[in-house]
């Protein structure tokens, strides 16, 4: 695996995951929340991944299974890697309260709303957002390196949906930070380095990927990618779209996502 390859995978990763500083950026030059926008692009975003996952992701862990194991047996190993990749993603979601948890509507409106709250309550709200933020981040950088070592274009496309998805979370963790302490810097920064967990989950992957790969392994990862990008989507996307209010806009949005990945899968064939 060649050097540019894992460059172009890094870069998107980290992009991915910096986006939740746009999110940051819109709380404090916006007035109002565009929940059209948030829904269409949550719902775009759960589309694309959905589809890759299905229709290329999982396919891939399951013929790289079935080439090390057997036909038999690499599907069984892909199945059970896929519902494991949905378990670890569930597990981290009960693991941070309901309160804290940054997959939950955050509105730039909000930000009214808090401002009489004491502010070591609010600095703890941001602190504990970025932590989350960051811990849920964490698989999906390594959804995005193995996505983009296998297929740079396939990668690019689920980086941009990742971040589209990491937006809301940029506003989750600076809206009480900036309330908290009057700093707009302050906010930004800690939304910023919240987005850096994504990195540090391509990272591992680069370790796992290229110093330990085999058929076998290569093939649990890509079907384990493929539940995560699920679960994410139907957990977290698609219920946070409907919650902004714009049902349908969320699936037509959806839809979209998953005509582009479509149009893009057949235009690399």
């Amino acid at each position: 695996m060649d050097q540019q390859s894992v460059g172009t995978a890094f870069g998107l990763t980290v992009g991915a995951g910096l986006a939740t500083g746009i999110g940051s950026t819109l709380a404090f030059v916006t007035k109002r929340t565009n929940t059209a926008y948030l829904s269409v692009s949550l719902g775009f975003s759960a589309g694309v991944m959905i589809y890759v996952s299905f229709v290329d992701i999982l396919p891939k862990g399951q013929a790289s299974l079935a080439a090390d194991l057997g036909r038999t047996a690499g599907t069984w190993g892909a199945t059970a890697a896929f519902f494991a990749g949905m378990a670890l993603v569930a597990l981290v979601d009960r693991l941070v309260p309901a309160y804290e948890n940054p997959h939950e509507p955050h509105r730039v409106e909000d930000l009214s709303l808090v401002g009489a709250e004491r502010e070591a309550k609010l600095v703890r709200m941001g602190m504990l957002s970025a932590i989350a933020i960051a811990v849920h981040n964490f698989p999906e950088g390594l959804a995005v390196f193995a996505s983009a070592l296998e297929n740079p274009q396939v990668g690019a496309t689920i980086a941009v949906a990742i971040s589209l998805h990491n937006i809301p979370e940029g506003i989750a963790v600076s809206v009480p930070v900036y309330y908290a302490t009057g700093s707009r810097r302050k906010a930004f920064a800690f939304s910023f380095l919240s987005g850096l967990a994504e990195p540090a989950g391509a990272l591992v992957g680069y370790v796992f990927l290229l110093r330990y790969l085999g058929p076998a392994l290569r093939g649990a990862i890509f079907a384990a990618v493929a539940g995560i990008m699920v679960f994410i989507s139907l957990d977290e996307l698609l219920p946070t779209a409907r919650e902004y209010g714009q049902h349908h806009l969320a699936v037509y949005g959806m839809l979209a996502g998953m005509g582009v990945m479509a149009l893009s899968l057949l235009l690399l064939m």
